[in-house]
C-alpha cells in the first residue's frame, strides 16, 4: 500500500503503528477489524428493545460436589489473572495486585497462597499465570520471586496484553502528541486476553503441557477462587465459555448486565458505554437485568483454538470511550478509545452459560471504600488463603468515604492509623468531610458521620450505631 493512502487510511495507519511497536498480529488484526467496523458506521450502542431479559440461571451450590474426582477436574485447569492496573486511582503507581489486602498480604501474596494450598490438598499442578502489562510485568515478577514454588515447569509466569492506538476524533487515524509520546496508547480492554494468550504463545504451551480449561479473573477480585465444582461442570456439560453472574442490586446499576438477544437468542453483555441516552433509565434497571458480570470466567481452550483457527480471532463487541489524548488536559485533542470486555465473548460461542454464585465470590476492590470493607473485619483470610464473610448470607456493609479524603491510600490510611473500625455488625458507613478514627472503634447498624469544618476525631473505643 503507498504511504499516502497508508496515511489517509485509518485502519492501515494503526496497523503500521502497532507493528512498529512491536505489538503482535493476532492483536493488530483485532483492532483493525474493530476500527474497521467503527470507520464503516457499525452501530456500536444496544438498545434494550433489543434485547429481553436472562431466564433461570443455575446456581453453584446447585452443582454436584465432584468429591474424590476434585482433583481430576482440577488437573486440567490453569488460573489466569488479569494484572495490567496500576493503582493511580488511588493515588499510586505500584501494581494494585502489590498493594495490601488484608492482614499485612498483598492481594498477589494470597491469590499465591490460595493456589498452593489447592496445588497440595489436590496434588494438581495448577498453573498461576497473569497477564501483565509494560508497567505490572518487571515490579510483578520481583515480587513473586519470594515464592519460588508458584512456577509450573513449561509455562511461563505471565505473559503481556497489548497496546492500542488513541484515535483522533475527527480522522479516526492515530492521535500524535509529541509532548507525551505515551499518551498516544491505551490498553484495549480485558478483551485483550484472547488475542494475547493466542499471540503470546500461551494458548498453545497450555494445550500442549495437557490442559483444556482455563478461569480467567480479575487480580483485584480475592473472592474469585477455583472451585472444583465449575470446572467439573463444563467437562460434563461440555459448555465452552461461562460467565460467572451475580444477581443484581442497587449497587450494580452501572454495571455490565447479561440479556438475550431477541433476534436469536444468543447470550450478550451490555456494558454502560453501549447503552444509548435514552434507554439510561432502563439500564439501571438491575430488577429486569438480573444477572450482572463478575468478570470472571471459565472457557475451554479448545474452544478458543478452534475460533481463531477457523476465524482469526473473535469479533467482540466494541466499546467506544470518548476522552482527550491527555486525560489531565481537557483543552488536548479529543480521542476515541476503542475497547472489548472480556465477557463479551460470551456471545462467540454457541452453548455459552451462566452460573449465578454469591456475592461472595464477588469483592473487587476498585475504590477505598472496597478496600476498608476487605481490610477490616467484615471478611477473614481462612487457612487456605480463602477470603471469606464474616457473617456468611448476610450482605456486605455499604461503604461510602468522602473521596476528597479518603479517596488517595495516603489519606486514606493517614486516617485509620490504628486500623480500619470494626464493620462485622455494620450495614451502612457513609463519611462526609475530614474523620479520623481512633484504634478499636466500632460501627453497628446504619452509620453517617458528618465532620465540621475543621474534622473529626473518633475517640479511642468509640461505639457507633
Amino acid at each position: 500500500m503507498r504511504t499516502e493512502a497508508v496515511r489517509s487510511d485509518p485502519v492501515a495507519a494503526a496497523a503500521t503503528k502497532m507493528r512498529a511497536a512491536g505489538q503482535r498480529e493476532q492483536a493488530i488484526r483485532q483492532f483493525s477489524g474493530a476500527l474497521g467496523r467503527v470507520r464503516d458506521g457499525e452501530r456500536t450502542l444496544i438498545r434494550s428493545s433489543e434485547l429481553k431479559p436472562v431466564p433461570g440461571v443455575p446456581r453453584l451450590e446447585q452443582l454436584p460436589d465432584p468429591g474424590a474426582g476434585a482433583g481430576e477436574a482440577l488437573a486440567r485447569l490453569a488460573v489466569i489473572r488479569l494484572n495490567g492496573g496500576l493503582a493511580t486511582s488511588m493515588g499510586l503507581t505500584q501494581p494494585k495486585s502489590l498493594l495490601e489486602a488484608r492482614d499485612g498480604r498483598s492481594f498477589l501474596e494470597i491469590i499465591a497462597g490460595q493456589t498452593l494450598a489447592l496445588r497440595r490438598r489436590h496434588g494438581v499442578r495448577l498453573p498461576l499465570i497473569l497477564m501483565d502489562s509494560e508497567a505490572t510485568c518487571e515490579p510483578t515478577l520481583a515480587a513473586l520471586a519470594a515464592h519460588p514454588e508458584i512456577p509450573t515447569p513449561g509455562l511461563p509466569l505471565d505473559f503481556l496484553q497489548s497496546m492500542v492506538p488513541k484515535l483522533d476524533a475527527r480522522s479516526l487515524l492515530p492521535a500524535r502528541w509529541p509532548a507525551a509520546p505515551q499518551l498516544e496508547w491505551c490498553p484495549p480492554g480485558h478483551g485483550d486476553v484472547y488475542a494475547s494468550m493466542v499471540g503470546s504463545g500461551l494458548l498453545e504451551a497450555l494445550q500442549g503441557q495437557g490442559f483444556r480449561y482455563v478461569v480467567i479473573a480479575n487480580s483485584d477480585n480475592l473472592g474469585a477462587t477455583v472451585d472444583a465444582r465449575i470446572v467439573a461442570h463444563l467437562a460434563r456439560e461440555r459448555i465452552p465459555f461461562l460467565m460467572e453472574v451475580v444477581r443484581g442490586t442497587s449497587a450494580d446499576r452501572k454495571g455490565g448486565h447479561l440479556a438475550c438477544r431477541v433476534g436469536d437468542g444468543r447470550l450478550i453483555l451490555r456494558e454502560t458505554a453501549q447503552t444509548p441516552p435514552e434507554d439510561e433509565s432502563s439500564f439501571r434497571d438491575y430488577t429486569r437485568w438480573r444477572y450482572y458480570n463478575t468478570n470472571s470466567v471459565w472457557i475451554d481452550l479448545e474452544a478458543i483454538a478452534e475460533r481463531f483457527e477457523a476465524a482469526g480471532g473473535l469479533e467482540l463487541p466494541v466499546i467506544v470511550n470518548r476522552k482527550t489524548v491527555d486525560p489531565r488536559d481537557p483543552a488536548s485533542t479529543p480521542v476515541l478509545q476503542l475497547e472489548s470486555a472480556m465477557g463479551a465473548a460470551i456471545g462467540s460461542f454457541e452453548g455459552a452459560s451462566l452460573l449465578e454464585v454469591p456475592r461472595s465470590r464477588f469483592v473487587p476492590v476498585k475504590t477505598t471504600d472496597d478496600l476498608l470493607l476487605l481490610r477490616s473485619d467484615a471478611y477473614r483470610l481462612g487457612d487456605d488463603f480463602c477470603v471469606e464473610a464474616t457473617r456468611p448470607g448476610a450482605q456486605p456493609p455499604y461503604v461510602a468515604l468522602d473521596q476528597r479524603y479518603f479517596g488517595m491510600i495516603d489519606g486514606f490510611e493517614a486516617r485509620m492509623p490504628s486500623g480500619p473500625p470494626s464493620l462485622r455488625e455494620a450495614e451502612q458507613l457513609v463519611v462526609n468531610g475530614d474523620v479520623s478514627f481512633g484504634a478499636g472503634v466500632v460501627v453497628r447498624g446504619k452509620v453517617s458521620l458528618d465532620a465540621p469544618p475543621g474534622g473529626l476525631a473518633i475517640a479511642d473505643g468509640t461505639v457507633l450505631g
